[in-house]
């Protein structure tokens, strides 16, 4: 016989001939003869040096472990006083009781979402971050998600988990911003035939994103198809004069025009506008011949109403004079004024005669 000690958190297994025979706790104990030792530190986990099934079946075994049974589809999340130390893959799993807190929480990973109980962030270790997938959908965006490539549900900002495992998960993300759809260079025939250039413009927004995402397909290009043909229909419709005295009351129109059909691609618009009307070179040189000539008339007639009121003017001093001798020969006093002031030198001649036209120039007549 053979005396031996086990130290204390430590388990003796028992083997004759290879084959198992007990278990031994902490203390001074004998083997029989063949018999040897095999120590467990309780601190790990155990590490069968046998088939599991074989010491499972001793009952005292059995009670001073913990047995954790993982399956194909899942895996256990391994905490220790409360602590997470890691994850533990399909199969069984061993543990001593007695000297460490263990705990388990098993993880079915055939469903996508994750437990709300579980620590997030615990996510972000590298024992776990192995089984888990991660999206993150900005603040100006919103996502329609597909499982299986099915419609699922919409996401809202934020970041979100899920296990990874076979079920497909796709995100396809919207900017629910404002955003500016440019119409440019678009040929157009007037009423009148008239061929000019047209660039529009258009602010827009995401309403529905299922409509927008999962209902439609491109649903800016289809925006701009809508724009273009109702702007090419509208401006078909009116003549060049008509077009350039309403070019802003082109936006409502429009707008009105494509409103519902807007709607059925989940996108609401708030604004749109012409932003320029380019005419060909020939017409540019008429249109600005056409606008020389009504500056011509407009000016023609502020020279003729200028004139006419200048006549009537004169006409009135006319009246106001004949009728009063004094005003007569102080408006010929200015007059003499005006001429004296160009005058340098007087030469006087004729005596007397000469002071007498100056008295009748300067003195009302009687």
């Amino acid at each position: 016989m053979k005396r031996i000690k086990i130290n204390a958190w430590k388990k003796g297994l028992v083997f004759k001939n290879d084959s198992y025979k007990r278990i031994l706790g902490e203390g001074a104990h004998w083997l029989m003869p063949f018999e040897y030792l095999m120590e467990c530190d309780m601190a790990k986990p155990f590490i069968s040096p046998v088939n599991l099934n074989i010491l499972l079946k001793d009952e005292q075994f059995t009670n001073e472990t913990i047995i954790v049974d993982v399956r194909n589809h899942e895996i256990a999340l391994h905490y220790e006083n409360g602590l997470f130390t890691g994850v533990l893959i399909p199969g069984r799993h061993v543990f001593w009781k007695g000297l460490i807190d263990y705990s388990f929480r098993i993880v079915d990973l055939n469903s996508i979402d994750i437990d709300i109980g579980i620590d997030k962030s615990l996510f972000s270790k590298r024992e776990l971050a192995l089984y888990i997938r991660s999206y993150t959908i900005e603040a100006h965006e919103k996502a329609v998600m597909y499982v299986d490539g099915k419609f699922n549900k919409i996401v809202d900002p934020g970041t979100y988990h899920y296990w990874k495992n076979a079920t497909s998960i796709a995100l396809s993300r919207a900017d629910m911003r404002s955003m500016q759809l440019e119409i440019s260079g678009q040929e157009i025939l007037t009423r009148d035939k008239a061929a000019l250039r047209v660039n529009f413009y258009v602010q827009y927004s995401i309403r529905d994103v299922v409509k927008a995402i999962v209902k439609n397909k491109d649903y800016d290009k289809q925006l701009y198809t809508l724009m273009q043909l109702a702007l090419r229909e509208f401006i078909g419709g009116m003549s060049l004069d008509e077009l350039l005295e309403k070019k802003e009351q082109i936006s409502e129109h429009i707008n009105l025009a494509v409103a519902e059909k807007a709607e059925a691609l989940g996108i609401g618009i708030s604004h749109s506008g012409i932003r320029d009307i380019i005419l060909p070179g020939d017409m540019k040189e008429i249109m600005n011949q056409v606008l020389v000539a009504e500056k011509k008339a407009q000016a023609n007639t502020i020279m003729r109403r200028e004139e006419t009121a200048s006549t009537r003017s004169l006409l009135n001093t006319a009246k106001l004079m004949e009728d009063n001798a004094m005003l007569f020969k102080l408006k010929e006093m200015e007059y003499v004024e005006k001429i004296a002031e160009k005058i340098n030198t007087i030469s006087l001649s004729g005596g007397s005669q000469v002071v007498d036209q100056l008295k009748d120039i300067f003195s009302p007549r009687k």
